[in-house]
């Protein structure tokens, strides 16, 4: 069990839970426990699932756009209550709909003060592109009282390019809402998007916690393997298992990630040769 939260460090949880296609009524009351368990855990930073009110699997762009909502709505109002109530940081996925009726894969940061930001999925995954409108606005990093805080989802971490721009915006913690689709693993190996996030946060030297979702929504299997990942890469918690939802938690010394030093004479940062990039 994680002990007392060290004064120099801040408790993030990875909420893993099970969601259901248009049951949004039960996957609100569902965030709405795991948010008040971290809460109770001593986390600071929880982080949900990729638009975990609506569920993922949509049959068409109809009921997509059925169950979108505006950033004013009840899930974004309703973690906004519950951040200002238990001094959070809420990150959470939502079915948006925009102010022209366009429809959109978004991420919401919520705080003590309210919203801090919405993120629009930029890199859509395979049948995404046919509900939601793609973002063109870069993760925003929100300098909260419990660190810098940045966020994009899913499919957008598999893209160095786009980690690194919140990691040179000085985010100490990058959180991911994802809903990564149940692939087959090699015996002994750990799912690749897990193994990405690993990755992600040591080429960045910050903290990455990513919260999936666990189970089957219309014949679609999910992955689980929620992580908190240090800024060496390694775990501090997770990977969890695919079938079962899991509070994933881990005490962050997010300062750790204002330092990109990999040696007494490298830094992650300084080392580019952006002369030489494209």
């Amino acid at each position: 069990m994680i002990g007392p939260v060290n004064n120099h460090r801040i408790r993030v949880a990875a909420c893993q839970v099970s969601l259901g296609i248009g049951e949004v009524d039960r996957n609100l009351a569902t965030a709405r426990q795991a948010i008040l368990a971290a809460a109770d855990a001593g986390a600071r930073i929880v982080v949900l699932p990729e638009l975990t009110p609506s569920g993922y699997v949509f049959s068409d762009a109809a009921e997509a756009r059925a169950l979108a909502e505006p950033a004013d709505g009840q899930t974004v109002t309703g973690w906004a209550q519950l951040a200002e109530r238990h001094d959070l940081v809420i990150v959470g996925g939502f079915c948006e709909l925009g102010g022209h009726g366009q429809v959109f894969n978004s991420a919401v940061v919520v705080d003590r003060d309210g919203v801090r930001a919405i993120y629009r999925k930029a890199h859509l995954w395979d049948a995404e592109a046919d509900f939601f409108v793609p973002g063109d606005a870069e993760p925003p990093v929100t300098d909260t009282r419990h660190g810098r805080i940045a966020v994009m989802i899913c499919y957008d971490v598999e893209f160095p390019e786009w980690v690194r721009l919140p990691a040179l915006g000085g985010a100490d913690l990058l959180a991911v809402p994802t809903n990564w689709p149940a692939e087959p693993v090699p015996a002994g190996e750990r799912p690749m998007m897990v193994a990405n996030v690993q990755v992600a946060a040591f080429a960045n030297r910050m903290f990455i916690a990513a919260a999936c979702r666990c189970g089957t929504e219309r014949g679609v299997s999910w992955t689980g393997g929620s992580i908190i990942a240090g800024p060496d890469g390694y775990p501090l918690a997770g990977p969890a298992g695919a079938d079962e939802p899991e509070l994933v938690l881990a005490d962050c010394d997010l300062a750790l990630a204002r330092s990109k030093a990999s040696g007494p004479r490298n830094n992650a940062h300084a080392d580019r040769r952006t002369d030489l990039y494209r």
